[in-house]
């Protein structure tokens, strides 16, 4: 008899038969983001962030582009700011495309003879379209900064008890903890890449921040809607353990968490891509970057860190691991009487008898199998009243007095 042939790793994710261990091999998946989570705590603690204009206070000066001469470089207005005033500018960047690109700079905070200083030294050494004129200056006080900050997070505090009561009572306590524990997980390693990236944290930023975590959380319900499926009446069985059938949620949904992460990347793919490299908009850049960051984030997190987390809060339970040593006996005393078979160990004389225990474990599990499909009819389909039953029946062509 010929082996069956085995799937390819595409076939695998399709069928979601829980052929990828994820949740038995935990313990790499905590270590590779642990470590990853340790690099990105050490950046934000040693090198921290670089803060935009509006959160440190400042003076932002903007003129046109295009001048008499051509295209005005970022470098060209960096030289001019430094001869006027004796020192570097902040910032230094071009915003939009074509005759409407103009040149940002960004700096310390101004006096009123600096800022006049500067326009002038601006208008002679550069000779930006519109002339003298065309340049405007504004003052950033660093107190709006802060403000966004303060209510940020406000926002995240809200949010993280919220969810916490949310899925404490639609779930359970292990799985509202897990879940908390991967969007901070998100949380730390979106700002971490920030901080090592070195990309300015404007308010944009944060305001990207706070929307990576709806997605990271959207991902992690469905999950635990799969194991929470999987997972009814288990304790009465002996087929899987806590572990695997959490493990064959995590495979089920593995296709769709994919999909649904590409689908959402794309999108934010092309926002950074064409609004940083061809509109050359710093916001954009921004917002791209922490959106990108957050939701491949929050997508690995969904699979890796909130099941596995999960599992193990679980298996503290006594009722979970009386119900794991029971599927352990089970398949130790099959594993056994397997191998006394092939071995011939079992005597001619006791074959009937050998013949009815395997008989009575088959049965035991085909009854296993068929309590499994009735809990999940039981979740998913709604109950037939007669009233509809009786609309279904099919005429039979008698007449009824």
């Amino acid at each position: 008899m010929s082996e069956p042939k085995k799937l390819g790793i595409f076939q695998r994710l399709y069928v979601g038969n829980g052929a990828f261990d994820i949740i038995g091999k935990r313990k790499r998946w905590y270590a590779i983001f642990g470590l990853v989570l340790l690099v990105c705590v050490l950046s934000i603690v040693l090198r921290g962030f670089n803060l935009g204009i509006d959160f440190t206070g400042g003076t932002r000066v903007q003129l046109p582009a295009q001048s008499s001469a051509g295209t005005i470089t970022v470098e060209q207005a960096q030289e001019s700011f430094t001869k006027a005033l004796g020192e570097d500018p902040t910032a230094v960047q071009t915003v939009g495309t074509g005759e409407s690109a103009t040149i940002q700079i960004r700096s310390e905070t101004l006096d009123a003879d600096q800022v006049a200083k500067l326009k002038t030294g601006l208008n002679e050494d550069l000779q930006p379209t519109g002339g003298v004129q065309a340049i405007s200056d504004s003052a950033v006080s660093a107190s709006w900064g802060g403000a966004i900050t303060t209510q940020a997070l406000i926002a995240l505090a809200v949010f993280f008890v919220a969810v916490m009561i949310f899925l404490a009572l639609y779930f359970e306590l292990s799985m509202a903890i897990a879940a908390l524990v991967a969007v901070v997980h998100d949380v730390v390693i979106t700002a971490g890449i920030y901080s090592l990236v070195g990309f300015e944290v404007s308010p944009a930023t944060v305001i990207g921040l706070l929307t990576i975590l709806g997605f990271s959380l959207y991902d992690t319900v469905v999950v635990f809607d799969k194991v929470k499926e999987n997972t009814r009446g288990l304790l009465g069985l002996t087929r899987r353990t806590y572990g695997e059938a959490a493990n064959l949620a995590v495979n089920q949904t593995l296709m769709r968490s994919i999909n649904t992460s590409l689908i959402a990347l794309l999108p934010v793919l092309g926002l950074l891509a064409i609004g940083v490299g061809l509109l050359g908009v710093g916001t954009l850049k921004d917002l791209a970057l922490v959106q990108l960051a957050g939701m491949a984030v929050g997508a690995l997190s969904s699979i890796y860190i909130a099941t596995p987390v999960a599992v193990d809060l679980k298996m503290r339970d006594a009722r979970y691991k009386a119900q794991a040593a029971r599927v352990r006996a089970r398949r130790e005393n099959l594993a056994r009487k397997a191998a006394a078979g092939e071995a011939g160990v079992l005597a001619e004389t006791t074959a009937d008898e050998s013949i009815l225990v395997e008989s009575s474990d088959d049965e035991a599990l085909q009854a296993e199998l068929r309590r499994e499909k009735a809990l999940t009819a039981a979740a998913g389909a709604p109950s037939r009243t007669a009233k509809s039953a009786d609309s279904r029946r099919r005429p039979t062509g008698k007449k009824h007095r």
